[in-house]
């Protein structure tokens, strides 16, 4: 069986597998990850997305043989020790999941997105986001929090989060030099 290596939120992963094997089965079976899910299988709904060399692609439908040798990023690996990535913090500021089974891929979605341009209109939001489901009616706050995120990124700040208080306004630090 055929072995590929990428990378994956920082680290080398070495996986045998099919080379038609979807991604997905790799990420959830042999790296046991909990972001990325199994929706519909047809890339359409989003839950599986994931960030592969710099874009937000649906692992469900990509065979893990297009990875090999490449960057990819998971919800499992966005937050640091410093705390929660901006869009991260603005999911839980906002309460934007309900079940959450969908979030995976609205935020990897926004990350890719607005790490890209994180100057967007509304307008720029939504249609960043179209075809992505949600099933439990939480549209509205997470557009909300794909606004607060923007907002947020576009600043070029460091977020402050404090987890003792999840749902306080995050607090920014544009003074990156004296974190360092």
């Amino acid at each position: 069986m055929p072995s590929y290596t990428f990378t994956l939120d920082g680290q080398q992963q070495v996986v045998e597998a099919d080379a038609d094997m979807p991604l997905l089965y790799a990420l959830r079976g042999e790296l046991a990850l909990k972001g990325p899910k199994f929706g519909c299988g047809l890339a359409q709904c989003g839950a599986c997305t994931v960030i592969f060399n710099g874009n937000a692609t649906r692992s469900c439908i990509l065979p893990i043989s297009v990875v090999n040798g490449a960057s990819l990023r998971t919800l499992d690996g966005l937050a640091t020790e410093a705390g929660p990535h901006p869009v991260q913090a603005a999911f839980i500021a906002e309460e934007a999941a309900q079940c959450g089974y969908c979030t995976n891929g609205w935020m990897m979605t926004l990350v890719a997105g607005l790490e890209r341009d994180p100057n967007v209109s509304d307008q720029d939001i939504r249609n960043m986001l179209t075809g992505l489901k949600c099933r439990c009616g939480s549209h509205m706050a997470i557009l909300r929090a794909a606004r607060r995120a923007a907002d947020t990124m576009a600043q070029d700040v460091v977020v402050q989060f404090d987890p003792q208080n999840p749902n306080a306004d995050v607090d920014v630090d544009t003074d990156r030099e004296a974190q360092a």
